[in-house]
């Protein structure tokens, strides 16, 4: 049974099942949009007017779910702003049992609200947070009511610390350079019994953090990495270092000299809504396949370990 609802879930939703065996643990793409969605508040712009006139698919804000159907529980990777439909369509492989939070932008935490009174009146969801994002919660409204009422439980993470989520599954947080106004930002590695899997949905540039992209990328099987936007100059009238992200051209030119095999485990997501990319059978998005990588996909999932 559970295997047919898994199927009847990956058909409904559009997506593939990367790896295959009866209540293994995997991972599945709850969304791939920068923190404002696809399409965007107030955009009149021809690559959101695509949206609104339905010739282009919408897109849901960037978060990942992570389930272990053997023991009935699931894991959520952000909080986001699309929160009611990504936690609708995990509750098939179980009950909520924690939140993994990257960091204090929008679309990475206020998909919180959902858990208070007001809504679910949650009792007790444990919310896994770095230092800094714990104090953000707990010191400004109405994120402290929720601490206040019980709606959610607070859990230290710790930088390159490893918390076990289950028998199974592991997450680890790392440091990686952002704008950190409210809070520190990580991503995130997530080990099952068998494969590995890498998250950072934002960061400034790869060439301003410590640690080698390129070696990261050899240590796992798949690789979710920031794609915010496609290339310089996509935001007309702004100064776009003002928003640093590694513009996937930079990232394919970087990662040219990988091992074919290497360069396919990277998979951009966090698309803003100008980028190219996000047209399936447009310029960008070929550009990204003909280098060896692959644009996120809704639904997509990869299995963690074996039966």
């Amino acid at each position: 049974m559970l295997k047919e609802i898994i199927l009847l879930f990956f058909l409904s939703s559009g997506g593939c099942i990367l790896y295959g065996q009866d209540n293994a643990p995997f991972l599945i793409i709850l969304g791939i949009a920068q923190d404002a969605g696809y399409p965007q508040a107030d955009c009149r712009k021809a690559c959101c007017q695509k949206v609104w006139e339905k010739e282009q698919p919408p897109a849901r804000v960037s978060g990942l779910g992570l389930a272990d159907p053997a023991s009935g529980r699931f894991w959520l990777l952000d909080a986001t702003p699309d929160f009611r439909e990504q936690l609708h369509e995990m509750e098939p492989f179980g009950q909520l049992s924690g939140i993994l939070l990257t960091h204090a932008h929008i679309g990475h935490y206020t998909g919180l609200m959902h858990l208070g009174r007001e809504v679910m009146g949650a009792k007790g969801v444990p919310v896994y947070a770095m230092p800094r994002m714990q104090e953000f919660l707990k010191d400004n409204g109405p994120w402290g009511q929720l601490v206040q009422l019980n709606n959610i439980e607070l859990r230290a993470l710790k930088a390159d610390s490893t918390i076990a989520l289950s028998p199974t599954l592991r997450a680890t947080p790392f440091l990686v350079p952002h704008r950190d106004e409210y809070s520190e930002t990580v991503g995130f590695l997530i080990e099952g019994p068998e494969k590995k899997a890498l998250y950072i949905p934002d960061i400034d540039k790869w060439h301003l953090w410590e640690r080698d992209i390129r070696e990261l990328i050899r240590q796992v099987d798949i690789a979710f990495l920031d794609g915010t936007f496609f290339e310089n100059g996509e935001i007309p009238g702004r100064d776009m270092s003002e928003i640093p992200h590694p513009f996937i051209e930079e990232s394919l030119n970087l990662f040219a000299d990988l091992p074919e095999e290497e360069r396919a485990k990277v998979h951009f997501i966090h698309f803003n809504h100008t980028n190219p990319a996000l047209e399936k059978a447009g310029v960008a998005a070929r550009r990204v396949r003909e280098a060896g990588c692959r644009v996120a996909e809704e639904g997509m999932s990869i299995r963690m370990g074996e039966e």
